[in-house]
């Protein structure tokens, strides 16, 4: 095989190759040899070979072409010559000056050397790069034997995989595991710190709630919201409830209140009863407020406000007109926004100056106090008065003392006979405790809605009856008492009020027909005969004459039906 590395083959001419050691992968590593013009000096075949190495040619001196030397160690092949090709400049000649002699980059050569360099073998092996396809030597020639290099484990850095034996692995181990579980010990401590919080709060909010709801101060549930739809808690509450009935000495007519103190909310009513207000009688008939008061008296008509409304009552107080005055001149006077002008009583012209004007904060004497509650203008409801009186009351509230015995003084002061039930001492400590809270703007007025049969409407009662008087309404039996349907016929629009008051006080049913064609007689009409009499009852109630009574068919569903006439003669209602 032809290879033109062999460094044994003949014939190459000058350039020739020489081993200079084997790389990492144990293949042998050559450089080529170029001829060099060695130093002219005398010839020594001997010494020149014996320092220059094999190969010398004693030719070179001569500028010629040195022939290959022969190794007798090979077969008789030319040997390679190592010195006469430095590629790299690794020979120098002496003086510095360069004679044909390869440039050294590497400084390999030491000065005063000449001609072929002494064989390097495990340096100049790593520096020379592999020669690409080169081919080994021939399986004859026998391959100089390179030193074995001696490696140490300083050189080496070697990477210990992690031992799970390891005591610094299992100190790790359990160093991370222990902070885990105290990591998640900790959240576990923070969530229930997190629960117990809200629960306790919850509690807490639960807590007041509930005392909000059973104090009626909760918003929206009070018992003295007006726009609450029902009662919360309101059995639960204390009340003081005291009725006051206001007799007009001069004009007639009684007027009706109840004085409410709710010492759980802590909280104050006035509530304002219509005199059309059905009650029971004492004999089970049915019968009105009004009625009731003139002729059942204060126990009896307490008894049946209590049976209606669901109440309890502590006592009576009748306040006469005189008393009134004198009550207001006590606390000196009164501050009250009046709605009207009310008229002297004792003025003998007319256009004279009104006692009592219209406007706010007007300052009422005794006497201007009781003209202005009793005052009822042409044509006008009974509740219209009864409001009036509502406000005096709520003006002698503010200027009584709160001092329970200054207020038991005053009370002392009128002189008055109050009803057994209600001592001195106990209304002047009731009217003390109302007057501390009217100070503060705790006491307001209701009215008490009572329907034109002078029944109540559980809906419409509800916001009074049971959430400010804590009961429940209960209205009597209709069937109980006698319907009676009214037309006005006379062109007085007024006289269905007035005749309204009337049938009401006389303990009939009120039921209205509207307003008819003028006329001159008024008719009571009744259907069945066992209602004559009712009839005949109805138009004395009235004032109407006994021949006006006839029997025909009634309007709707009322027992008698009456038609005024311009006969007809209101009387005071």
């Amino acid at each position: 095989m032809n290879d033109r590395y062999d460094a044994g083959a003949a014939g190459y001419g000058a350039d020739q190759y020489e081993l200079v050691g084997y790389d990492e992968y144990g293949q042998p590593v050559y450089r080529q040899v170029q001829a060099q013009q060695a130093q002219q000096q005398p010839y020594d075949p001997y010494t020149q070979q014996h320092q220059q190495g094999y190969g010398y040619d004693p030719y070179a001196q001569q500028g010629q072409q040195s022939p290959p030397a022969y190794d007798y160690g090979t077969g008789g092949r030319p040997a390679p010559d190592y010195g006469s090709y430095d590629p790299y400049g690794t020979a120098t000649h002496q003086g510095g000056a360069a004679q044909g002699v390869p440039h050294d980059p590497y400084g390999q050569a030491t000065a005063g050397t000449t001609g072929r360099q002494p064989r390097v073998a495990e340096q100049t092996a790593r520096q020379t790069p592999h020669i690409p396809q080169q081919a080994g030597p021939d399986h004859d020639q026998e391959a100089p034997v390179e030193p074995q290099r001696e490696y140490h484990t300083e050189q080496f850095a070697f990477v210990e995989e992690p031992d799970a034996n390891s005591e610094d692995v299992i100190d790790w181990l359990k160093f991370t595991e222990n902070r885990t579980e105290r990591r998640e010990e900790a959240r576990r401590r923070a969530r229930g710190r997190i629960v117990a919080l809200v629960v306790v709060l919850a509690l807490v909010v639960a807590g007041g709630v509930g005392y909000l709801w059973y104090a009626g101060k909760l918003p929206g549930l009070s018992s003295e919201d007006p726009t609450a739809g029902t009662a919360t808690a309101a059995g639960a509450q204390k009340r003081d409830v005291i009725v006051v009935h206001l007799h007009d000495t001069k004009g007639g007519g009684t007027s009706t209140a109840l004085l409410v103190d709710n010492t759980t909310t802590e909280r104050g009513t006035t509530v304002l009863v219509p005199n059309s207000l059905a009650l029971t009688s004492d004999d089970g008939t049915t019968t009105t407020l009004a009625k009731s008061v003139e002729d059942d008296g204060s126990d009896g008509t307490r008894d049946a406000l209590d049976t209606v409304l669901g109440t309890d009552i502590e006592g009576t107080w009748r306040l006469d007109t005189p008393y009134l005055q004198n009550l207001v001149d006590l606390v000196g006077n009164i501050d009250v926004d009046t709605d009207a002008e009310v008229p002297d009583p004792a003025a003998k012209k007319k256009g004279e100056a009104p006692l009592v004007n219209k406007g706010r904060d007007q300052t009422l004497s005794g006497k201007m106090a009781v003209a202005y509650a009793t005052y009822r203008a042409p044509g006008e409801a009974q509740n219209a008065q009864l409001e009036r009186f509502g406000q005096v009351m709520h003006g002698v509230l503010r200027k009584m003392s709160s001092d329970p015995q200054a207020a038991t003084t005053t009370i002392q002061t009128l002189a008055q006979i109050l009803d057994p039930s209600l001592t001195d001492k106990d209304l002047g400590t009731f009217l003390a405790g109302l007057s501390d809270l009217a100070k503060g703007g705790d006491v307001k007025t209701d009215l008490l809605p009572v329907q034109n049969d002078g029944t109540l409407s559980a809906q419409a009662s509800a916001r009074v009856v049971k959430n400010v008087l804590g009961g429940t309404a209960k209205s009597p039996d209709k069937d109980a008492a006698v319907s009676v349907s009214v037309q006005n016929a006379t062109g007085v629009k007024d006289n269905t009020e007035k005749a309204r008051v009337v049938l009401l006080n006389g303990g009939f049913t009120f039921l209205e027909s509207g307003t008819g064609t003028a006329r001159t007689t008024s008719e009571v009409v009744y259907a069945d005969a066992a209602d004559k009499a009712n009839a005949a009852e109805v138009a004395k109630t009235l004032g109407l004459p006994a021949g006006s009574v006839t029997k025909g068919k009634t309007s709707g569903s009322a027992d008698v039906s009456v038609v005024l006439g311009q006969d007809y003669k209101p009387s005071a209602g």
